[in-house]
């Protein structure tokens, strides 16, 4: 079974040089363990000492040398946006403090939709639009930033 023996970041490998492409939602990037299904229909094992977010453009490099890119697959997001800057930032506190994942930007935040969190976000005064896109949440305060061993270097960049 061919194995990933090392994650690559984003921006520090050649994605012109990727021999196949992993793509899934945010659930199905999010791993410890498991068989991972190439657009090739080929299969890889993907063993971590944690559980991670595989990101967008990061390379899977392979025991015989190939690398895969990760690729987020659109789903279904709610889009944030606010009158001012100040009002996104209190927008953004309040989905901090349900710990939900948001992928934030100066504009607005992404969340994965939510009916409530909606209804939250609009009595709040903000604005909620309902969108497909890709999904690459901020990683954690406490996410790993640095190598782990397991028998291979890891990277855990977040």
């Amino acid at each position: 079974m061919t194995r990933v023996i090392e994650i690559l970041p984003a921006g520090h490998w050649p994605v012109a040089e990727a021999a196949d492409v992993f793509a899934a939602d945010y659930e199905g990037r999010h791993r410890r363990r498991m068989m991972l299904s190439l657009r090739s229909g080929g299969k890889i094992l993907l063993d971590l000492d944690h559980a991670r977010l595989l990101r967008t453009d990061e390379g899977l490099r392979l025991d015989d040398g190939r690398i895969v890119r990760v690729e987020a697959l659109p789903e279904e997001l709610m889009e944030v946006t606010a009158h001012g800057p100040l009002h996104l930032l209190r927008l953004a506190w309040h989905l901090g403090n349900r710990h939900l994942p948001a992928a934030i930007d100066e504009r607005r935040i992404l969340v994965r939709r939510d009916h409530v969190v909606a209804d939250m976000i609009r009595g709040l005064g903000g604005h909620v639009r309902m969108i497909a896109a890709p999904f690459d949440p901020e990683s954690g305060a406490y996410a790993g930033r640095g190598g782990t061993h397991d028998g291979a270097h890891r990277h855990t960049h977040g």
